[in-house]
């Protein structure tokens, strides 16, 4: 009886724990609608190439993620002259967008990271706008760059700055099967003035 008995508490808190559970995956979802005004789980979305009427988004989003000054090495904002430039110089840009308002949600930068002999190596950036985190459109976004990579004809996929407090980054790096090469000490200065750690990750796009 004491082993039937305590399967039926087990079962019983594990009944519980489920309800528990689901009860906050719905409130978060009710927070997310209340906050964006629409369901991710029921709102169609897309990664495509840029286009140049996304270009004042694109920037809006880039720019918010370089003020926060936590994530990204750049410290000046880019305008319409230096912003359109800049996409236009990189081997591919996407960008997330909802298919029903054409919102965009996010974007993403593909480039060498090196020349020459290192050429075969890319680098990314990804920016998500600030009032749609937390819904994986960053998971969706690094997804598309490995896959436009591959196509461009890239070896390796390398992020060389990712701040080691960037815990949600980092997180979904090591689950899409990036791997860390190590950490430096104090390689990013962050917008308050303190240094923070780095850690560099990579890829194999070749599946060698």
């Amino acid at each position: 009886m004491e082993g039937r008995d305590s399967f039926c508490t087990d079962a019983k808190h594990n009944r519980q724990n489920a309800l528990r559970a689901g009860k906050v995956v719905e409130i978060y979802r009710m927070r997310v609608v209340e906050r964006k005004g629409y369901d991710m789980e029921t709102t169609m979305m897309n990664v495509r190439a840029y286009r140049e009427e996304d270009i004042p988004a694109m920037i809006q989003i880039w720019n918010e993620v370089v003020e926060e000054g936590v994530a990204f090495p750049q410290e000046d904002f880019l305008e319409e002259r230096t912003g359109t430039a800049f996409f236009a110089e990189q081997s591919y840009c996407g960008v997330a967008q909802r298919e029903d308002s054409g919102e965009l949600l996010g974007l993403y930068i593909l480039h060498p990271n090196n020349v020459g002999r290192c050429g075969h190596i890319c680098n990314a950036s990804y920016a998500v706008a600030s009032g749609s985190r937390g819904l994986h459109i960053g998971e969706k976004l690094v997804l598309d760059c490995i896959e436009q990579a591959r196509r461009i004809g890239f070896h390796v996929l390398q992020f060389n700055a990712v701040v080691a407090s960037n815990i949600h980054a980092r997180h979904l790096y090591e689950r899409i099967g990036f791997t860390q090469l190590g950490t430096i000490p104090g390689g990013f200065r962050m917008k308050d003035g303190r240094y923070e750690d780095i850690c560099p990750y990579y890829i194999n796009l070749t599946g060698k």
